[in-house]
């Protein structure tokens, strides 16, 4: 078995990152994933993790090989450890024993403390040879989410907005219905987003004046779970939040049975909501969570330094007045994507 070349094993390690990446809205909260077996400088097996519960990306490169034989004399890039525990799957480590893989090249360590290292020392004591660290950034990267989660103990957190040219979200109102700042193309994006995400989470005041229904509509993927903040259960039965469809949680002060769909979660609003807010998702499992706003829910999250990233939307009309946009700190990196007329402007805030 020939050794590889630096190159080479980046070339390999992007290609698992670009397979992974296929797991981006059904993985969660397992992390995305991505495997390539190479014999002889030539792919013979990709795979990747599909969708939680099933089989891990290791297992599907393994299963698409067809002549198994060259296994023993192949590598076997991953974009993540191995895993090494025994979950709703057998451990992944085990199985690359079993075929007698050779080599094993991974991208990055995994941060769950159940496998945290030992996938690659059971690899190693296995007598297997084992490098760490290709293209170590750019895999961490891809399983921010994860990392957050599972580091932090609480969502990786996501914010949007639209805001106009003199910086205003919306016109101030009391009914009727907001400014609509977006253009179809970047309406579709937002919905992606929202098709990325485990829940997706607004205010009070936004609930009560859009009526919003939280759903991916204009992007094929899942509804996410809806979070809405109702202090005093003041906002009426008949929105759309609350017609049973979509899982919905409910952070209020006040005790309140549940419903179809509906679970009421009481904390103590005036001891730091959001703290508390994040430790219940993170006990649900919520390992993303796009925050949509409006304007006071959004700027306490920035305020607090509770964000991962931020996607803001650039909109070219002026509104003159109305409810201002947030404030970002412009100490953290950013990034300008262009989309027909439109800049988003990308910060992030941490792996």
């Amino acid at each position: 078995m020939a050794k590889s070349t630096k190159m080479e094993e980046e070339k390999y390690m992007r290609r698992c990152i670009e397979l992974a990446k296929n797991g981006l809205c059904n993985v969660s909260p397992n992390p995305m994933v991505g495997a390539v077996i190479v014999c002889d400088g030539r792919i013979i097996g990709e795979g990747y993790h599909i969708r939680c519960g099933e089989a891990h990306a290791e297992v599907n490169a393994i299963r698409s090989v067809k002549d198994e034989s060259l296994l023993k004399r192949s590598t076997i890039y991953v974009s993540l450890e191995p895993c090494s525990h025994y979950g709703k799957t057998p451990p992944c480590a085990d199985l690359i024993i079993e075929k007698q893989i050779p080599r094993i090249v991974i991208g990055c360590q995994d941060p769950f403390s159940e496998v945290a290292g030992r996938g690659i020392q059971k690899l190693r004591d296995a007598g297997r040879e084992v490098r760490v660290g290709v293209l170590e950034e750019e895999c961490k990267s891809l399983i921010r989410r994860f990392i957050t989660f599972n580091t932090l103990h609480r969502p990786f957190i996501t914010l949007k907005w639209a805001e106009s040219a003199d910086h205003f979200i919306d016109i101030e109102r009391t009914d009727g219905k907001p400014v609509v700042l977006s253009s179809p193309l970047t309406s579709m994006l937002v919905h992606k987003k929202r098709a990325e995400a485990d829940a997706i989470m607004v205010g009070r005041r936004t609930a009560l004046l859009d009526n919003p229904s939280l759903t991916v509509r204009n992007w094929y993927g899942h509804n996410p779970i809806r979070v809405v903040l109702d202090r005093t259960l003041s906002l009426p039965n008949d929105l759309q939040i609350f017609d049973g469809n979509v899982p919905t949680f409910i952070f209020t002060e006040k005790q309140q049975p549940e419903k179809k769909n509906i679970t009421y979660i009481t904390i103590n609003f005036n001891h730091n909501p959001l703290k508390q807010i994040m430790e219940a998702l993170y006990q649900r499992k919520i390992q993303s969570l796009l925050v949509e706003g409006g304007r006071q829910l959004l700027q306490s999250f920035i305020d607090n330094e509770l964000w991962d990233e931020a996607y803001i939307e650039k909109c070219p009309g002026r509104l003159h007045s109305g409810v201002k946009a947030p404030q970002m700190d412009d100490n953290f990196s950013y990034s300008i994507e262009e989309h027909f007329e439109r800049q988003i402007w990308h910060y992030v805030r941490r792996i």
